[in-house]
């Protein structure tokens, strides 16, 4: 890495502890007379504004966090250090305890940079406006049932062939990053952080395709939804939107990458992923 010039730090808002944490970070960057800038992770619009010049996002709270800055930050190339103040942690390089030892690797320019790749969604819905919305993935794209327990049906297409039609309570294409989330749960298998494929997973099917896909990077998918009830798009869990019989989705491997900063030797993953999984 270059010469950190200018850090970020970010923080999930509704942790007192995660705040505390950035507070005493940026005091330790000033006395180093580092450059920095504080902000909420619920503020997208406020870090864009700070981006300019900086060389390194230290987020403090949980992989909630890292996926709401990743969003922010992607475009602009910008590797992420996750200081880990939730539960499990994946995406985050360092315990909070752990801080202030990893703090002088960091500013000494040690470690590497790892990229993930992020999922592009284009959403194309039958009211309102005529172009479709563009969205970007780090963990996955969720399009589910609303609040009615009723089944769903949503079409899926590869590559412009109809692949099955899910009755289910909803469908989860997942990133190799968010592989180890929603789609774990719903049954899909986990991936290396680092791969481009992608996972389609269905939620709770009823007489229908309930096994797991692994799709190569090229894949081109198209998700529809057929349903008499109000359903839901849900991108990385903080981004959810409304959707109507008719509704669809292109989904596939973007351009955008997230980087992180890693401190912990390559091939860290297996070596904690048995433990992250355990709890």
């Amino acid at each position: 890495m270059s010469e950190l010039k200018k850090i970020g730090l970010v923080y999930h808002p509704l942790n007192e502890k995660a705040l505390a944490e950035a507070q005493a970070l940026a005091e330790k960057l000033a006395a180093r007379s580092i450059a920095y800038w504080l902000c909420s992770a619920w503020e997208p619009r406020d870090i864009r504004s700070k981006l300019h010049g900086t060389d390194l996002i230290i987020t403090c709270g949980g992989d909630g966090t890292i996926l709401r800055v990743a969003h922010v930050v992607a475009e602009h190339e910008l590797p992420i250090l996750g200081i880990n103040l939730g539960r499990l942690g994946f995406m985050t390089e360092v315990d909070a305890g752990d801080i202030d030892k990893k703090l002088e690797a960091v500013l000494s320019r040690e470690g590497w940079l790892e990229e993930r790749s992020m999922l592009r969604a284009d959403l194309h819905q039958v009211t309102g406006r005529r172009t479709p919305r563009r969205f970007h993935a780090l963990n996955d794209v969720v399009m589910a049932r609303g609040e009615i327990a009723r089944i769903i049906h949503v079409s899926a297409e590869i590559d412009g062939h109809h692949f099955t039609t899910y009755r289910s309570d909803g469908v989860v294409a997942a990133t190799a990053t968010g592989s180890t989330g929603y789609s774990l749960a719903a049954g899909g298998p986990v991936l290396n952080p680092e791969s481009a494929a992608f996972v389609l997973t269905p939620i709770m099917p009823h007489l229908t395709m309930r096994y797991p896909l692994v799709l190569p990077w090229e894949t081109k998918l198209k998700l529809s939804i057929n349903t008499v009830h109000q359903a839901t798009l849900s991108i990385d869990g903080h981004i959810s939107l409304a959707l109507c019989d008719g509704d669809s989705i292109d989904i596939q491997t973007g351009d955008l990458k997230t980087r992180f900063l890693r401190l912990r030797p390559r091939g860290y993953y297996y070596r904690t992923l048995d433990k992250k999984l355990r709890g």
